[in-house]
């Protein structure tokens, strides 16, 4: 069993992973600022410690509970305040980053597990679905400082030995997503619909993206913890989903009638977005197993049973 640091461990999809690793048997320290975490959602077993990742007391932490591991899923995730505020977007996750790599380093940690982007890293895709080798090409602050914490990584496993996965996440939904702000469509137009509002849907709506259930992204989180070697892996399904057929979905599975709105497309939205998972499966045999079918109606009780007015 291992000592684990999970950074944003409060959060949507690192509070999911705290819970399967304390469930695993290993000990689990969460350090998160609540920026947009909720401490109730952090697993009673777990330490917590609220701090900021760019916080040099960082530090403290390492040499207090001296990890082997480090899962970093703590982020300013929203691509849009990334367009509207690149450098605290860089503050966050790259400083923030590099901050954690520092106390990697000097406190011998053994692997690092990073949460990268597989949508906003690739940018508008050349084929589909794209692979791990397919051209970084990121249109948005958020997409490129995933890209230039990869090559961090690269850099201190190449030079200090620190071993390293990053997986680069489709769309990733499921129960205890948060709808303020950052979070992903899905629990956007499931909040609204809940609320009598009305969602809006950007442009013509046939935009895709490639949704991926949180109870995958743990399962690949589990197997890469054990992984002999370091590199870059697509979590994804494979499947396209455009916005159109999603809110169609949301507003039947919540039986909320509401009517299909359009509005203008945003400037510098992806087109399509989709990730082949061929080389995790190969390597860690990792394969997604809950379709949007089987994960929505899920996903959608939780905020039927947190959200409904």
């Amino acid at each position: 069993m291992s000592r684990i640091l999970v950074t944003g461990g409060a959060g949507f999809i690192g509070s999911h992973l705290t819970d399967a690793f304390i469930a695993a048997g290993h000990e689990v320290c969460v350090v998160d600022n609540l920026y947009s975490g909720f401490r109730h959602q952090v697993n009673s077993s777990a330490r917590f410690i609220e701090m900021d990742i760019a916080d040099r007391a960082i530090e403290t932490i390492f040499l207090d509970f001296r990890p082997e591991v480090v899962v970093h899923q703590a982020a300013q995730m929203d691509v849009r305040k990334s367009v509207s505020d690149p450098m605290f977007d860089a503050k966050v996750n790259i400083l923030g980053s590099i901050n954690l790599l520092e106390s990697c380093r000097k406190y011998e940690v053994r692997k690092v597990l990073f949460a990268s982007t597989g949508g906003a890293i690739y940018g508008e895709q050349d084929y589909f679905p794209a692979d791990e080798n397919h051209p970084l090409r990121p249109v948005s602050p958020y997409g490129i400082c995933k890209a230039t914490v990869e090559k961090y990584l690269f850099y201190y496993h190449t030079v200090y030995g620190l071993s390293y996965i990053s997986l680069r996440y489709g769309n990733i939904y499921g129960p205890k997503q948060n709808p303020h702000g950052e979070a992903g469509v899905i629990a956007i137009f499931a909040k609204k619909l809940l609320a009598g509002a009305q969602p809006v849907i950007n442009g013509d709506g046939l935009q895709t993206r490639d949704y991926t259930f949180v109870g995958d992204v743990v399962k690949a989180n589990l197997l890469a913890l054990n992984h002999q070697g370091s590199g870059v892996f697509n979590v994804g399904t494979g499947h396209e989903t455009t916005v159109n057929e999603l809110f169609h979905l949301i507003n039947s599975g919540l039986g909320t009638g509401a009517n299909e709105v359009h509005a203008e497309t945003k400037a510098g939205e992806q087109r399509r977005s989709v990730l082949s998972s061929a080389k995790i499966k190969s390597e860690m045999g990792w394969a997604p197993s809950t379709t949007l079918k089987d994960g929505l109606p899920e996903t959608l009780r939780w905020f039927s049973e947190t959200y409904r007015s």
